[in-house]
């Protein structure tokens, strides 16, 4: 049987009961990610911003180029670039953020600059204030944060009603940390790698390896005393994890347990892993606590906490507006409205086959099903493999596997509201019941799945044709990069609802990296001049041709075993005035 990982995992409801009873014994430790919500930008926003500057100041091209870093293509650009450069490390390392920033600013003094800048204007989130409120009630006497920002200093100010009670310990002053620890000044924060007031900022690959000394052992010696809670901190600095390390050591560590909240469904770093593996084998309690964030983390905890003093939090939290979605359009009524691109999933599969078995990662499990040949569509997560298709050519797929469960696995909704597996799974469905219903082609990629007519000469794409003209054909000066009209499908979770996004696009086939820049140019050329009522027109035509809020969609066709059936509504998202 496949050990799915060396460490265990806590679910959410159950460390928020653990915390309820512990929470004074434990302390935390906060990354980019806690500060997300108040509108920071987290290392991955800025490693891609540092990847983009370098482009555009090596390259001399228009910032405009290369402006959108959500669109996949710029990254895939600026990727490449970063690939040429050589002496960058691969995107994903643990050192990439630290050598990027260093890369791109030298100078100490800019690094500065440029941090301080992110933070001005950023506003404490309901999770430093919940926290703030912990420290009032003595459910959290010490906070280590890798943080330059203020947001906990900020969030104490609000519930103290100033920032006098709160002892912060930045790098030129880390004496200061044991004498308050030792003497119960609390609360405290500890900055490991200095405020952003600061003169010597930690955040270059050198500077990271070279962590004080004194806030070192400190931390290692209050590992010995507290458990700990890391949270929006993703583990990527080696002075950091190798002080951990160094803790767990030490007999007796982590009295209280070590939980390390991790959001999304990707595996957290190695290092993780293995300090979280080490902790379990000395039977530490804890583990990795699958999470949504860290604010709504906070309200988890709040809830169960007893005898707080949650005044000003109830404050900001009444602060926050919920806005109802906007009612449907009758009559004549004359509020601005605006389109989106959005079709509702209004069904949706609500179980899927899991098999238990030693079958390797996802790249493995989809490698099985193309060798098979089989109409199965299957995915890898914790839970084990899961796939739908019939029972015998699921079972036929994972035949050089040992199988030592085959049952059903739940889809819940609260999994759908990420890039989980499951939400995976059902975007990969999805995408062969719309191909299979309407005669299509699809292309996997990772952010959307492309999809374009099997044959442009199929009458059934006449009213396309009629709107846009041609349907496909060769781009020019280049024979063997061929285009067609289709369009970017994936899902994504608003108002408590799946909901199938289309993007009418230009689609490729024969794309290389030698073509790809005629490629965008020729897709730019032939959208450019499609305005609203051009784009409201192609939106029409593929939500009208894709709607089926009476007939369901499925994925394989199959009766014995587990399909995936969906069903989507006839009228797409929109927006209009609401009201709060």
């Amino acid at each position: 049987m496949i050990i799915d990982s060396i460490y265990p995992t806590v679910a959410t409801d159950d460390f928020a009961r653990r915390f309820s009873q512990r929470g004074g014994n434990l302390m935390w430790l906060l990354g980019a990610g806690a500060s997300a919500a108040a509108g920071i930008p987290t290392a991955g926003d800025m490693i891609w911003e540092f990847k983009q500057q370098l482009y555009v100041s090596q390259r001399r091209v228009s910032p405009k180029q290369v402006a959108d870093l959500a669109n996949p293509a710029v990254r895939r650009e600026l990727q490449t670039f970063i690939d040429g450069i050589g002496s960058l490390p691969v995107p994903g390392s643990p050192d990439e953020y630290a050598a990027l920033f260093e890369s791109v600013y030298p100078s100490e003094a800019d690094r500065r600059t440029y941090i301080a800048s992110k933070i001005s204007g950023a506003k404490p989130s309901y999770g430093h204030v919940a926290l703030a409120t912990l420290m009032k009630g003595a459910r959290c006497r010490l906070v280590w944060t890798t943080n330059f920002d203020p947001l906990v200093a900020d969030g104490c100010a609000k519930v103290y009603g100033g920032t006098g009670q709160l002892t912060t310990v930045a790098i030129e002053t880390g004496s200061l940390g044991r004498d308050a620890i030792d003497e119960g000044r609390w609360p405290v924060e500890v900055k490991i790698h200095g405020d952003f007031r600061s003169r010597r900022l930690k955040n270059t690959g050198d500077e990271l390896r070279e962590q004080d000394a004194k806030l070192r052992a400190l931390l290692i010696d209050t590992c010995s005393r507290w458990g700990l809670v890391a949270a929006g901190y993703s583990g990527r600095d080696e002075s950091v994890m190798d002080t951990l390390e160094a803790a767990l050591e030490r007999d007796g560590c982590f009295p209280a347990g070590l939980f390390w909240l991790h959001r999304g469904e990707d595996l957290p770093l190695p290092r993780v892993q293995r300090l979280l593996g080490a902790a379990a084998r000395k039977e530490i309690d804890g583990g990795l606590v699958p999470i949504e964030n860290f604010d709504e983390t906070l309200r988890d905890l709040m809830r169960l906490v007893p005898d707080l003093d949650t005044t000003v939090l109830d404050e900001i939290a009444s602060e926050r507006r919920v806005w109802s979605p906007a009612p449907r359009p009758t009559g004549n009524r004359g509020y601005p409205v605006v389109r989106l691109n959005a079709l509702e999933v209004t069904g949706a599969p609500t179980v899927c086959r899991r098999a238990v078995c030693d079958a390797g990662g996802v790249a493995e499990v989809k490698s099985a099903i193309e060798a098979s040949g089989l109409s199965v569509i299957g995915t890898r997560s914790k839970a084990g493999v899961l796939a739908f298709g019939a029972d015998a050519d699921v079972k036929a797929v994972l035949s050089a596997y040992e199988i030592v469960s085959f049952d059903l696995h739940p889809i819940e909704a609260r999994r759908l509201r990420y890039d989980s597996h499951e939400r995976g799974l059902l975007r990969e469905a999805l995408t062969r019941a719309l191909t299979r219903e309407h005669r299509m082609t699809a292309t996997r990629r990772r952010s959307a799945d492309l999809l374009a007519p099997a044959s442009i000469d199929d009458e059934k794409w006449a009213p396309l044709r009629k709107l846009i003209g041609s349907l496909g054909g060769t781009v020019p000066k280049q024979a063997e990069l061929r285009w067609q009209e289709g369009l970017g499908i994936r899902l994504d979770w608003a108002d408590e609802r799946l909901w199938l996004l289309l993007e009418p696009r230009t689609v490729f086939e024969g794309l290389t990296e030698s073509n790809r820049a005629a490629a965008t140019d020729f897709a730019r050329k032939r959208t450019v001049r499609r305005y609203n009522p051009a784009l409201n027109a192609l939106l029409e035509f593929w939500s009208t041709l894709f709607a089926s809020p009476q007939r369901d969609l499925p994925a394989l066709g199959v009766s014995a075993g587990v399909d995936a059936v969906f069903r989507l509504g006839d009228v797409t998202a929109f927006s209009g005035r609401a009201r709060p």
